[in-house]
């Protein structure tokens, strides 16, 4: 006989302070024991990128000292 999973703790997403009135741009998180969870607000059905927590706090700090710079257009 197996033992029952532990069931998964509900959620709590959350867009950026950012993210102003319009809707067409936003992004929500989710954070969890092991990273913080990413997804499109306009999907929220849709794919969602797992970050652990190192990683999260990388990119975090990297947008804080203005390190990440977007990609050239057309690519």
């Amino acid at each position: 006989m197996s033992s029952p999973q532990p069931s998964e703790p509900t959620r709590v997403w959350f867009k950026s302070s950012y993210s102003g009135a319009n809707a067409t741009e936003c992004v929500e998180c989710a954070h969890t024991n092991t990273g913080t969870l990413v997804r499109d607000s306009k999907r929220p059905e849709g794919p969602t990128l797992a970050l652990r927590s190192a990683a999260w706090q990388e990119f975090v700090h990297g947008i804080s000292v203005d390190q990440l710079k977007p990609f050239p257009a057309g690519r």
